[in-house]
C-alpha cells in the first residue's frame, strides 16, 4: 500500500478490472471460441466413447492452433511454445488414432 492510501490494493480501481464485466465485453471473440473448443475437446476426450477420441484430439489441435496465434500476437512466447508442443502432440494422437 502507498503511504497515502487507506484502502487495501484490492479496492484500487486499477486492480478491480479483473472483477468486473468490462474485461469480458472488450475481449476478442476468437479467444472465447478457442476456449470453448478447448473445453469441448476435453469433454470429448474425457468421455468413455473410444470411437470419438480422434474428434476430441482434432478439436484440441484446432484450439491450440488458435492459442498459438494469440500467443504470437500478444508476444507471450512461453504460452505460444507450450501450445505449439501440445498442438503437435494432439496432431500425433490423431494420426496414431487413424493408423497413419
Amino acid at each position: 500500500m502507498a503511504k497515502n492510501d487507506s484502502k487495501p490494493p484490492i479496492y484500487n480501481s486499477g486492480n478491480r478490472r479483473w472483477f468486473g464485466t468490462k474485461n469480458f465485453r472488450s475481449s476478442v471473440p476468437g479467444r472465447w471460441i478457442g476456449f470453448v473448443l478447448a473445453i469441448l475437446g476435453v469433454w470429448i476426450l474425457s468421455s468413455a466413447n473410444i470411437s470419438t477420441q480422434w474428434v476430441g484430439w482434432s478439436t484440441t489441435a484446432v484450439s491450440c492452433a488458435m492459442w498459438v496465434y494469440y500467443g504470437y500476437k500478444d508476444k507471450d512466447w512461453p504460452r505460444m511454445w507450450m501450445e505449439i508442443m501440445f498442438m503437435f502432440l494432439a496432431i500425433r494422437a490423431v494420426l496414431n488414432w487413424i493408423n497413419m
